[in-house]
């Protein structure tokens, strides 16, 4: 700690910071730009002057840039000194020289950095009248729109994208007083990350291209807290509706989870609620045609097959919440309740929930990923699984830099001079992965395998860890060898990470981490675990510990129900088309509760109208078994309402004495009393009658605007305001706007700061977590006394088949996850089905690339086109995984034919 004076007033701080970083946390207004939080300081803008003075004595000074000068012990400074006031109110003009001032027209308007800085800083005069320098705009794809006239050359963008996000087509380009921020030629942004260039862009060069095609002013934007349904990380968002409609998902910061940043999918998959497969309206189907009912009509007709029903059974999602999975287990009861997902699925869950509780292994954060200093990463391609984890671990491999900064006395902040100093040296990461990934660039190491055989180099490196592992015995020398330096790395850092996941749909590959992590276990200090799932709450439904998809339909071929309810779940993206027909065939009746309108609900007698994350609330568990809830952002026209209040309205019906709520809190209450495991999620976040100072928290901004213009063209007179009878929340402007629990923040603004910038007047120190805490609880910690107990059993090797090949799923951030592919933005980043293979095997069958190639897997031919892919194991293909165009449902791993197909 420090003590420093800011205008004669003496503040205790962290010594560790610059100046800048500590006044914002202090609570001052200081103008700055080309600092982030997240990148540190390069003194690039020079807006955040202030007066130094070396003693009580000197009254002269001089003038520093705050964002470059340490808060050592003793420095005395001034923020409001006038020759500081005159020199930030200097630089602010002439940074302005060229901007064209449309403020008016900017789609950054009213939330803009660039605005509030020349406020703070005085500059309301233009006084140059000469000739502006000007660009043309690039096209950057469907996700960035670009304006380069209103750049004021703050170097954010490129620092973010290349040295943050580590992208390499954004660069600068400059010639005499041109400098241009952009690509070398127009092009699509290739960055998964390319997204938070709108956050960090402190005016309007990058702006939201999906918000443009329906654009309205940000301050008129309805919000919420909410989080992300994309994977299974649960970053934190702050989705903006207007006119019914969502337009926007803005990053909101949680300090164990995404921090600052969003990837693209998180931030650009939200238009599926607008979508038009969108169920809006209840509907019955009469042998092939069906008629649209209004909500009574649905309840009654609801009432009607559950009451003249035999037995029921319910098949869950693990893309709905917690909340709607309980309310259909109670309603069916716990024997007749089915996760909805696929056997292999579940039981790669299961493994993974199994080590979580009762291993001595710490589920790791992305924080806590970002402080290590060693990692392994076996079978998971994270940037396509679970792509914030990517971005998180590009920062975790500059532990070394910082160690190297350390050494040379250069704090941590000190951005460029910590990279001239490492230069380019990193932290170890190790892949060990079917196929090449996007981290390949920052890795220390790589290595391509089949799933067994990275099951097989995961119980080396345990071996070689700690001897009582259990070992390979048949191992080559390469592949010990490598064992061997991944070992030795793994073992002298301080803090090492293993990430794995179910991308490679092997257990064998997660038993294989687990190994990893137990012999790294050091002092009875439990070592870091990562382990992607496949959605948003397939942690939380497999908690549940309901039945999988293949014993659902076994059961419904027995004639164990005669009515089946589908929650939230298109079943014919989880198994077999086959398989589904013989067991649909079975029910009598199918009742399909869904947002979205599919295959399965094709085939049901009711369908009713479910809410998205958007429009309902609930709860969701991450990767780490933190629960987290999002909250209703709008109402819903028509008769949508979220599943648990449809299945509460049939509890009565099915002769269910139990389950007969109104609010959610009951929901969620009776889920935490029933479920040992969830016990907790009542604290995830304040309930429903939570207060302050009397008050419930609003909705809309202060600024909001238009509310009785909305309605107009129905009536002139102002709506009555929506009652929300589950969330603190108020659907109008009036309301709490002061500090909130860092769960019920659904918007950063703060008094002269209008950008997402506010987000320092809400964090406990800049940088740091929210003040109350960060969103969310915990519900899984490792076992006090646990004992270390390995996985025994190791796989033997891959072997190569003469006339088949080992097909493989491959991940696409983009098409790959069923909700965000219906945004038309994300679905024009989607690739078209292909079959991979390495060159070697495609020379074998005669195929050249995008030649065709005919697959027969599972009894069904299926003709692809090619792609030639050097880092595939020979012997193994690859296909991606959940593309709207792949039709394909068979489980994965498996082995399929392939022939050269018709050109």
């Amino acid at each position: 700690m420090a003590v420093i004076h800011i205008d004669d007033q003496s503040y205790e701080v962290d010594a560790g910071h610059n100046l800048l970083q500590t006044c914002l946390s202090l609570g001052f207004d200081l103008p700055y730009f080309c600092w982030h939080p997240a990148m540190g300081s390069v003194g690039a803008c020079r807006q955040c002057a202030v007066k130094q003075f070396q003693d009580e004595k000197d009254t002269q000074g001089r003038i520093v840039m705050s964002c470059m000068t340490p808060a050592q012990d003793g420095t005395r400074i001034s923020i409001h000194n006038p020759e500081a006031r005159a020199f930030r109110a200097s630089i602010i003009e002439w940074l302005m020289i060229n901007h064209p001032h449309d403020c008016p027209v900017c789609e950054e308007g009213g939330e803009c950095h660039l605005q509030d800085m020349t406020q703070m800083s005085g500059h309301t005069y233009r006084r140059y009248r000469f000739k502006k320098r000007t660009f043309r705009n690039q096209y950057l794809g469907p996700f960035i729109k670009h304006e380069m006239n209103r750049c004021i050359a703050c170097y954010r963008c490129v620092r973010f994208y290349r040295e943050y996000a580590g992208g390499h087509d954004l660069n600068v380009f400059a010639t005499h007083h041109h400098v241009f921020f952009g690509r070398h030629e127009d092009g699509v942004l290739e960055n998964e990350f390319s997204g938070n260039l709108v956050e960090v862009c402190p005016t309007g060069v990058f702006t939201d291209k999906t918000l443009s095609a329906r654009y309205t002013r940000k301050w008129d934007l309805q919000t919420a807290p909410s989080v992300c349904v994309h994977c299974s990380l649960g970053c934190n968002t702050s989705p903006g509706e207007r006119y019914g409609e969502l337009r926007r998902i803005q990053n909101r910061y949680n300090g164990e989870i995404n921090g600052y940043f969003l990837c693209d999918r998180g931030r650009f998959g939200y238009d599926f609620v607008n979508s038009k497969r969108r169920i809006r309206q209840p509907r019955e189907r009469k042998g092939e045609k069906t008629d649209p009912l209004n909500k009574p009509e649905a309840r009654q007709h609801l009432a009607s097959l559950l009451s003249q029903a035999g037995r029921i059974m319910g098949i869950g999602s693990p893309r709905a919440s917690l909340e709607a999975n309980f309310a259909l287990r109670t309603l069916v009861g716990p024997a007749n309740f089915y996760s909805g997902m696929a056997a292999r699925e579940q039981q790669l869950v299961s493994l993974i929930l199994d080590i979580l509780k009762n291993s001595s292994v710490h589920p790791a954060s992305l924080q806590d990923a970002e402080q290590a200093d060693a990692i392994l990463i076996l079978g998971e391609d994270v940037t396509n699984t679970a792509p914030r984890l990517a971005l998180t671990l590009r920062q975790s491999v500059r532990q070394r830099a910082f160690e190297i900064a350390d050494q040379q006395k250069i704090p941590h902040w000190q951005d460029s001079a910590v990279r001239e100093a490492a230069q380019q040296q990193r932290s170890p990461l190790f892949i060990a992965s079917p196929t090449a990934t996007r981290l390949d660039d920052i890795a220390t190491q790589t290595w391509q395998g089949a799933p067994e055989d990275l099951a097989r180099l995961g119980f080396a490196i345990a071996h070689e860890l700690n001897p009582d592992a259990p070992g390979i015995a048949d191992l080559s020398g390469e592949l010990g060898e490598l064992a061997q330096s991944m070992a030795q790395a793994l073992k002298s850092a301080k803090r090492p990470l293993v990430v794995s996941g179910t991308g490679c749909q092997s257990g064998t590959v997660l038993q294989a981490a687990a190994n990893v992590a137990l012999a790294l276990r050091k002092d009875e200090r439990p070592i870091d675990l990562l382990f992607t799932v496949p959605e948003c709450n397939s942690l939380g439904l497999g908690l549940m510990e309901g039945g999988d998809l293949d014993q659902a339909f076994k059961a419904l071929e027995e004639g164990m129900a005669d009515t089946l309810i589908v929650l939230e779940n298109d079943l014919y993206r989880r198994a077999d088309n086959r398989a589904i027909e013989s067991a649909l065939n079975r029910a009598q009746q199918l009742i399909v509760i869904d947002h979205l309108d599919h295959a399965t609900a094709a085939k049901a007698q009711l369908v009713l109208p479910a809410a998205t994350f958007a429009e309902g609330d609930g709860t969701l568990l991450n990767h780490e078994g933190r629960a987290q809830r999002f909250f209703q952002v709008f109402v819903p026209e028509g008769d949508i309402q979220e599943s648990w209040r449809w299945l509460s309205e049939a509890m009565a019906p099915a002769g269910s004495k139990e389950g007969l709520w109104q609010r959610l809190d009951e929901v969620t209450r009776a889920c935490a009393e029933s479920i040992a495991s969830l016990q907790d999620i009542t604290q995830a976040a304040p309930p429903a009658k939570f207060r302050l100072q009397g008050m419930r928290i609003a909705r809309e901004s202060h600024r909001y605007s238009g509310r009785t213009a909305m309605g107009a063209h129905r009536n002139v007179h102002e709506p009555k305001t929506p009652e929300d009878p589950d969330s603190p929340f108020s659907f109008s402007m009036e309301g709490y706007y002061g500090q909130l629990p860092g769960a019920l923040i659904p918007y950063f603004w703060a008094p002269s700061w209008n950008s997402i910038q506010s987000v320092n007047k809400f964090q406990e120190e800049v940088g740091g977590p929210l003040r109350g805490g960060d969103p969310g609880v915990r519900l899984i910690e490792p076992p006090s006394g646990a004992k270390i107990a390995y996985f025994t059993q190791t796989p033997p090797p891959f072997q190569r088949r003469v006339d088949q090949w080992l097909i493989l799923p491959l991940y696409h951030i983009f098409g790959s996850e069923e909700l965000s592919a219906l945004a038309p933005a994300i679905a024009e980043r989607a690739p078209a089905p292909y079959l991979a293979l390495h060159p070697e095997d495609a020379a074998q069958l005669e195929v050249e690339p995008s030649g065709q190639v005919e697959l027969i897997l599972a009894g069904k031919s299926y003709h692809l086109p090619v792609r030639h892919q050097d880092s595939l194991p020979l012997g193994v293909a690859g296909i991606p995984w959940g593309l709207p165009a792949w039709k394909a449902r068979v489980a994965l791993p498996a082995w399929g034919q392939l022939s050269k197909g018709a050109p």
